[in-house]
């Protein structure tokens, strides 16, 4: 049974940075596309940042703006989500995804809330 195993959330200060992990079970993350996506409530989940299966290759959406790192530790069969300089719009809760054509595995989701 695959699991994903999200942790790292919390609260910061606008400019504070946060690291999630998602922790993969059941399977091997480098057989997957592995993201992270937001979702805020009433709303759907929206991608962040995807590595490719196979490869070491990270996209991110454009509001990200180069102050989120995602990277992928094979050994570990972990992946990260390093998120620098956040803002109160990040607040949202984060999820680990694992998608490969028809399969697709979501973690619990992580809270990540940026405040004042």
């Amino acid at each position: 049974q695959v699991q994903l195993i999200e942790s790292g959330g919390g609260l910061v200060h606008p400019g504070g940075a946060l690291n999630l992990s998602c922790v993969a079970s059941g399977t091997l993350i480098y057989i997957w596309d592995m993201g992270w996506f937001r979702q805020a409530p009433g709303k759907q989940r929206a991608l962040v940042a995807r590595i490719v299966r196979k490869t070491d290759d990270a996209n991110y959406s454009d509001s990200v703006g180069g102050r989120f790192t995602m990277t992928r530790d094979v050994a570990k069969n972990t992946v990260y989500l390093q998120m620098n300089d956040l803002g109160i719009e990040n607040t949202d809760i984060y999820y680990c995804n694992a998608n490969y054509l028809s399969a697709e595995h979501w973690g619990q989701g992580a809270q990540v809330t940026v405040y004042t």
